[in-house]
């Protein structure tokens, strides 16, 4: 595992999820005026894991976070990266095929905050993104995913292409979206071992990703716009799978 600086985090889910997930808090500062009631869990969990609790002005929070806190901020460790088999291991303990979204340089933190929070609710084992021209885990991240951060491990890696290449040669077949000379991705076979690449907010994704591909889908369009953001884009890909995998399942 490699770590990041210090991270602070705002607002309520995010920091009694961190807590609840085992996530070393260094402080927790609340806002003067909040309702004590209101933050009961938080109290508790932070009185459990020993972290101290601090009361400050309202001002003091807004100067140190430009993040919306509703009065909660939190000094935290270092986000944790996992490492690929971490990812497998996942899959396997939930005796599952493996199910892993690859963000080709998504730079946009409340598009990674949301596709981490997506990723929660359909099962996806693990998110991967490339170390340069890519957002990382920060606190917006965190606040965009309330609190999903904590349970979605990502991978951060050197060379995508390369991981792509690692995939494959575990048994993990490769699907992506291009709209053009694509099947529409409600055909997709969801059943196999899947990684699922997103391509970036601009350029989508890039050639030789799109080249790696086992398979390339698209998303029926019938508006004026040409492309959907990439976190809506990867919630219907998600649930996509999601949806095919629970029908085999009953079947």
């Amino acid at each position: 595992m490699t770590a990041e600086e210090v991270e602070l985090i705002g607002g309520r889910n995010p920091v009694v999820e961190a807590l609840r997930s085992g996530r070393q808090l260094n402080k927790i500062w609340v806002a003067e005026g909040v309702n004590k009631k209101s933050i009961g869990e938080i109290m508790k969990l932070a009185k459990e894991a020993g972290v101290v609790i601090q009361t400050a002005p309202k001002q003091k929070l807004d100067g140190m976070t430009e993040l919306t806190h509703q009065g909660i901020v939190a000094s935290v460790a270092a986000y944790d990266y996992a490492e690929l088999d971490d990812l497998f291991a996942i899959a396997e303990k939930r005796q599952e095929d493996p199910f892993f979204i690859i963000l080709d340089e998504l730079e946009d933190p409340h598009n990674l905050g949301s596709i981490l929070r997506t990723a929660d609710a359909a099962g996806v084992h693990g998110i991967i993104i490339p170390k340069r021209r890519s957002v990382g885990l920060t606190g917006i991240v965190a606040k965009a995913s309330t609190g999903a951060i904590e349970h979605v491990p990502v991978v951060r890696v050197n060379n995508l292409s390369q991981t792509v290449d690692d995939l494959k040669k575990r048994n993990v077949w490769i699907a992506g979206t291009d709209a053009s000379n694509s099947t529409d991705y409600r055909h997709m076979d969801a059943t196999l071992p899947l990684g699922v690449i997103i391509g970036s907010e601009g350029k989508g994704m890039s050639r030789i990703l799109r080249e790696k591909c086992d398979f390339l889908y698209s998303l029926p369009m019938v508006g004026h716009v040409t492309s959907l953001n990439a976190s809506v884009a990867a919630a219907l890909l998600m649930y996509e799978v999601l949806r095919k995998r629970q029908a085999q399942a009953t079947s």
